[in-house]
Order: structure tokens, then C-alpha cells, then sequence
């Protein structure tokens, strides 16, 4: 039986460092105290573009060179192409285009690229993991996610302007004869606020006519936690039907939206501090990529070892939750 693993994991992020002083000044020149909530939401510092020479694209092309370097692989190694980004630079073509061009890819690659929002990494390891099971001739894929945040956000909300970073993070996928690798994932989709965050936030047709005044992220209040419950449902499903415990997985990569929510989650299963793998303090929430940052640090610190069992749980506009189990 054939089996896919993460063969390497990479991640790049501009080199600007904002800190939460300077959100703290500007919101106070708004007359609006915002300390609270970048103590609730987690963030001390983030990675914001500030050079115009950069985007999502490019950041995204970065975080593939690296992995491809760091496994001693070439484009003409890779047999599928997924660019998730919910930024995309062009719709056409596809950011996977670019990017085939930039590592030289072969012209047998599959390219595509995928959007599931915030939700939209984890989907597409997870998407590409079965095809490349029924594929007998995809045998490597790299998966990318990349958004460049800081260029939708709306500096009169600070749910997206003090909370946003920009960064990419990519994997290389490989068939093994191994018994390691991608698992099961889980989902669960409510489209109940679908209307809540919106970009375009009249949408694109009104968008292209000119029609449309504001071109950033409307984002209106709505009760974010009712995606707690079903949280806990999936996860312990999840761990359930693979005959495992909270206490069996190593590491627990999560988006990293609201550490309010991680510690949540954290309480309910019980777990201890050493399994859960945050870096939204350091990265702020880089949108489609973040739980692969988290794995990216967990492997870097050592925390995460081959062998491993790690979960994977985030969520995309609308909503839709995932969460998936890997063995590293």
C-alpha cells in the first residue's frame, strides 16, 4: 500500500517586523484601545510586505525554492503543482503557472491553483494526498499557500489590519512504500456567515465595473465561537476512528487566527503546552499557511520528529473547518 508523506516543509516571510506598539498608537489616535484584543487574538509581532517588488506570488515562489533546495529535489522532480492562496496575483493564469515557470518544472506537471480561504493549505495536502493515491504516475506534488494579507486589509478594522501578516509556507508530498505519512482528515461546513467576510466586499462583478468604493476586507461582527463545538466533535471523531488519544499526538498544528480559540480547544482535550506548536505571536495570522508555519517550527525546534503523529485543525470563511491527521 502506498502512502504520502511531507518530505520537506519550507517557509518564507518578508523581512519588515511590525510590533503591536504601533497598533497600539495608531488605534489610540482613532480614540479606540486595542491592547485587549491583540492580547486575546496572541500577537506581538508580524511580517508585513513593504517592498512593491513583492507579493504573494513572489513569496510563494521563495517558500518553493527553499523546500526544493532543502530536499535536494529540482522542479523537473515534481509531478503536481497546487498554489492555495485566497490573494491570488493573477486568476489567469494561474499562480501555479508562474511558479512551474520559476523552478523549472516539467511539462508533464499538473498545475492548478485552490482556494479555500484561511482553510485552504490543509485542504490542499489533503486533496493532493488522495490523488496522488489513485495517481500511479504522480509521485511528488508541491504544495504552496501564500497570501498576501497586509494588501486587503482595512486599517479600520483591527480584526484584519493589527491581525494580519504576510507569508508563504510550501511541502513537498512523496509516494512512499512507508508506513508514515498523510492519515485521514475530517470536515465540517456551515455556511451560515457566508456573507460576514467578503472580498471583494461587493463582489467582483462591481468590482471591475468601478462600482464598488471600498476594494478591502468587509469584515462584520459574528459570534465566532459556534465553530467550537463542532471542533471538538471532528477532532475527537477523527482520533477516535484511528484508534488514538489527544495524548497520542505529538504535535498540534492549528490556525493561528486567535490563540483565545487554540487554548479553548487546548482545555477541552487537555493537553499539555509542549503539544501545541504556536507562532502567531511571532508571524501574526498569515491567513491560508498558518498551521504549516506551525509545523515548520515545530520541526525546526525539534518537537516534532519523524514518526510523529500531528493534527492539523483550521478554518475558512463562511465557515468550513478541517482537521487532519498526519504521521510525520
Amino acid at each position: 500500500m502506498k502512502h504520502i508523506k511531507i518530505k520537506d516543509v519550507a517557509i518564507y516571510h518578508p523581512e519588515y517586523i511590525v510590533d503591536n506598539e504601533f497598533f497600539h498608537q495608531f488605534y489610540q489616535e482613532k480614540g479606540k484601545d486595542v491592547r485587549h484584543f491583540l492580547e486575546t487574538m496572541g500577537r506581538k509581532e508580524r511580517y508585513v510586505i513593504k517592498d512593491e517588488a513583492e507579493n504573494g506570488l513572489t513569496m510563494g515562489i521563495a517558500a518553493s525554492k527553499r523546500v526544493l533546495e532543502r530536499a535536494n529535489m529540482s522542479g523537473k522532480d515534481i509531478d503536481l503543482i497546487v498554489f492555495s492562496t485566497q490573494v491570488p496575483e493573477t486568476t489567469f493564469p494561474t499562480n501555479a503557472m508562474f511558479l512551474h515557470d520559476a523552478i523549472g518544472a516539467d511539462n508533464q506537471t499538473i498545475v492548478m491553483d485552490s482556494n479555500a480561504n484561511c482553510a485552504g493549505m490543509t485542504v490542499a495536502v489533503e486533496q493532493a494526498s488522495y490523488y496522488m493515491k489513485a495517481n500511479p504516475n504522480v509521485h511528488t506534488a508541491l504544495i504552496v499557500g501564500s497570501d498576501y494579507n497586509s494588501l486587503i486589509s482595512n486599517e479600520e478594522e483591527e480584526i484584519t489590519y493589527a491581525n494580519y501578516g504576510d507569508a508563504a509556507a510550501a511541502v513537498i508530498l512523496e509516494k512512499t512504500d512507508e508506513d508514515t505519512g498523510f492519515i485521514d482528515a475530517i470536515y465540517f461546513t456551515d455556511s451560515v456567515n457566508r456573507d460576514k467576510i467578503l472580498f471583494p466586499p461587493e463582489g467582483l462583478s462591481k468590482a471591475v465595473r468601478g462600482d464598488s468604493e471600498n476594494m478591502l476586507i468587509k469584515w462584520l461582527p459574528f459570534d465566532g465561537s459556534i465553530a467550537l463545538p463542532p471542533t471538538y466533535e471532528m477532532i475527537e471523531t477523527l482520533l477516535t476512528r484511528n484508534q488514538l488519544t489527544a495524548k497520542d499526538i505529538k504535535a498540534y498544528c492549528f490556525s493561528q487566527f486567535a490563540l483565545g480559540n487554540i487554548l479553548k480547544i487546548q482545555e477541552h482535550f487537555q493537553l499539555e503546552d509542549k503539544q501545541i506548536i504556536y507562532v502567531g505571536d511571532k508571524f501574526g495570522y498569515t491567513g491560508t499557511s498558518s498551521p504549516f508555519i506551525a509545523l515548520h517550527e515545530g520541526i525546526a525546534s525539534g518537537r516534532i520528529q519523524r514518526g510523529d503523529h500531528v493534527l492539523f485543525w483550521t478554518i475558512g470563511a463562511g465557515y468550513q473547518l478541517v482537521a487532519m491527521l498526519l504521521k510525520y
